[in-house]
């Protein structure tokens, strides 16, 4: 008989949630990591791997669309529509540094030694800080045709990733564009036009695939640029051609976002703007193999732990508790356990508290 399980609701959070983030795994023996939610109330949250709140980002007037946790786990940056990047220690809770912008900002991505910050968003520019010297003007990412518009892209920027291996960046916008950067020259070096307007593009780091939805079609993108300066995103992928690195599959509803599972790599789960479930498809084909309620409305943002034991979706759920975490059935019991012993043993130094909390319903 299947097991039965039931999602874990995270509470706190009092308008949509319109981003989640997982953190690397911080211990290969005993693995854990840190999970962060960005939402329209202004109040970024930091959560242990459980889904049990251990802080909230305090000092935003906006709404917060992006937050990303460095590799160690000791940063965070966020992006706000109060035209403002912060960046956080997480130990503390404590504001770093603060960028003021000329526009909303969408999306940040915080590099691999948490030194250098990405941001972007409805300015169409992407902007390169150096954390290590805070006050001095960033530098700008420009698009190889921008000419007079001194632009990254024709349309608001909705995500952009740090490539760690190869001192890139990927980003994506409005305008149905994918754009592959050299850090060093600060110069586009590819780029990819999508036929449907861009609703999301997360980074699965283990697979280095970017996963990427417009309308109705999901795409898995290898993280390296494409061997053509310019090119198209094909077709979706026949039912009997076996897929390639690059990836696409066309889904019977509009598809928010994807994330696919990190270790197996044979599926994916998805969220959609057309109904408040949760499906997993299988990679190759498309096919629908599981479907979960939970939630109350669209739901905006799903991910894979990294350990590939659970996925997070955040919704359009309104004032209702609107962040869940879904444990998969094999992994219940062992994930009782590592519950029970991380607990005991792990603390984040500082003022933030460490409260327990229900993981699942094994009956």
């Amino acid at each position: 008989m299947a097991a039965r399980f039931i999602p874990l609701t995270c509470s706190g959070h009092t308008r949509p949630v319109v981003q989640l983030s997982f953190s690397q795994l911080q211990d290969e023996e005993d693995p854990n990591y840190l999970l962060v939610s960005s939402c329209k109330d202004g109040n970024p949250m930091l959560r242990d791997w459980t889904g049990d709140w251990i802080g909230t980002f305090i000092g935003h007037k906006g709404a917060v669309w992006s937050t990303k946790l460095s590799a160690d786990t000791s940063k965070a940056a966020t992006g706000s529509a109060d035209f403002t990047a912060k960046v956080w220690d997480t130990y503390t809770g404590g504001v770093l540094h603060s960028f003021p912008h000329n526009h909303i900002v969408r999306t940040v991505s915080i590099s691999p030694n948490a030194s250098h910050l990405l941001t972007a968003g409805h300015e169409k520019k992407i902007r390169l800080f150096d954390l290590a010297k805070p006050d001095a003007e960033p530098s700008f990412l420009y698009k190889r045709e921008a000419g007079d518009a001194k632009v990254s892209h024709d349309g608001t920027i909705k995500s952009i990733v740090w490539d760690r291996a190869r001192a890139m960046a990927v980003s994506c916008g409005d305008d149905k564009m994918v754009r592959w950067w050299d850090l060093r020259s600060q110069q586009e070096t590819h780029s990819m036009s999508v036929p449907d307007p861009i609703t999301s593009m997360e980074l699965s780091v283990p697979m280095e695939t970017l996963c990427l939805t417009a309308g109705k079609t999901v795409a898995f993108i290898p993280l390296e640029a494409p061997p053509s300066n310019t090119s198209a995103l094909p077709t979706p992928t026949p039912s009997d051609v076996e897929p390639g690195p690059l990836h696409v599959l066309k889904l019977p509803y509009n598809c928010s976002s994807a994330s696919i599972h990190p270790v197996w790599g044979d599926r994916f789960v998805s969220g959609s703007s057309d109904d408040p479930w949760v499906r997993v498809h299988g990679y190759q084909h498309g096919e629908e193999r599981e479907m979960y309620k939970g939630h109350h409305g669209p739901v905006h943002c799903i991910e894979y732990s990294p350990d590939g034991e659970m996925y997070a979706s955040g919704s359009e759920d309104g004032a209702l508790p609107n962040l869940k975490v879904f444990y998969l059935p094999p992994m219940l019991i062992n994930l009782v356990n590592r519950h029970n012993s991380y607990v005991a043993n792990y603390t984040r130094k500082g003022v933030w508290a460490l409260e327990g909390c229900l993981i699942a319903d094994l009956s």
